[in-house]
This record gives structure tokens, C-alpha cells and sequence, in this order.
């Protein structure tokens, strides 16, 4: 199977295990708002298929880049980071896997990055959903504070509601797999639901 046919097969599973659209009620955010859809990416990332999938498509959009490492805040990325290091490694050029804890360990090196990754390492951030961009920012923040080269940030799904521009502050290349529109067209197909916040 090709990159586009395991887009389009990560595409159905997505709509299978992660996508829900309500129109009463709507879903609560963590953010606090409301929506009328909700992406949950843990099924499809934890599943053998869909981890299958993803690490096949990120390590294709990674493999002729400089990129020796990737990770992000825990734990939204770490199956990402995951699967796509084992299948770096399959393929014979190897890209490491690092977590971004969400607090610094109390004890120890006390580190906020996991890993073997080192300073000066151009790695890129990943994120299964980015809403307002947060989780991504923290992510690249620590990176950053640990010497890591942030290349670009590669997230599963981008709801396309401001968390893009908020990364854009810290970083300019951000390359989605799937976008909102995306998915809800798919989700759509002859069922008449209207795209809403």
C-alpha cells in the first residue's frame, strides 16, 4: 500500500474509532468551549492498524529531512513518536523517540525531556490534536530549553480553530496529516450534517 492509500485507510479508521459529531448535546472542550464534534485520537493510535498507518506516514514525511529525533508532551505523542521510530528503524534510518513530560520529575536529573536526544539535535514535535495549540507550545518550549533544534511540528489532526496561528508564534512549519475540513467532509458524505464550531 502506497502514502495515499494508508492516508486514505488512516482517514476510515479515524472516522471509526476517533471522529463524533453531536449536534445536541455538544461535546465540552478542554479548553471549556463547546463543539459539536470531537476528536479522540487514542483509539486509532493505540490501535496495531492505525499505529501501523501513522508511523508509516510520518516517518514518509520526516525520511529525507535532517531530523534525528521526534516527540512531544506526553501523552498525546508518545504512540506517534513511538510508532514512527519503529518504523524508522525498519526502514534503515533510524529516528529516535523522546516524551515531553507535562512536570519536571521531582527527583533525579529532574529532566522535562526523555530520551536520548541531545543538544543540538534537529527533532520535530509532534501532537494527535491541536485545538488552541498549548499542549504543542509547552512541547516546543522544553525542547527548546533543552537545546533541541525544533524542526517543524507534525500533528495527527488540526481542528482548525486558532491553535495553528498560536504555534506560529514559536514555529513555521506546522504540517497536519489531516485537517477539520478533512475529516468532515469524509464524515459528511451524503449525510447533511453543517460544518459548526
Amino acid at each position: 500500500m502506497d502514502i495515499n492509500g494508508m492516508k486514505a485507510r488512516l482517514a476510515e479508521i479515524i472516522l471509526e474509532k476517533t471522529f463524533r459529531y453531536s449536534d445536541d448535546p455538544p461535546f465540552r472542550l478542554v479548553s471549556g468551549r463547546t463543539s459539536n464534534y470531537y476528536f479522540n485520537c487514542k483509539p486509532t493510535m493505540l490501535d496495531p492498524e492505525g499505529m501501523h498507518l501513522i508511523g508509516n506516514i510520518i516517518f514518509d514525511m520526516i525520511e529525507d529531512s535532517a531530523i534525528t529525533a521526534i516527540g512531544g508532551l506526553t501523552l498525546g505523542a508518545d504512540p506517534m513518536a513511538n510508532a514512527t521510530s519503529l518504523i524508522s528503524y525498519q526502514k534503515g534510518r533510524p529516528v529516535k523517540a523522546f516524551i515531553v513530560r507535562k512536570d519536571a520529575k521531582g527527583h533525579g536529573t529532574k529532566s522535562s525531556v526523555e530520551g536520548n536526544v541531545e543538544p543540538g539535535e534537529r527533532v520535530a514535535i509532534l501532537d494527535d490534536v491541536i485545538t488552541t495549540g498549548g499542549s504543542t507550545i509547552t512541547a516546543i518550549e522544553r525542547a527548546r530549553d533543552l537545546g533541541l533544534d525544533v524542526d517543524r511540528v507534525i500533528v495527527l489532526v488540526d481542528r482548525e480553530e486558532g491553535g495553528r496561528e498560536n504555534i506560529e508564534q514559536y514555529i513555521d512549519r506546522i504540517e497536519p496529516v489531516f485537517t477539520r475540513t478533512e475529516i468532515m467532509k469524509l464524515h459528511q458524505g451524503g449525510k447533511g450534517h453543517d460544518e459548526k464550531q
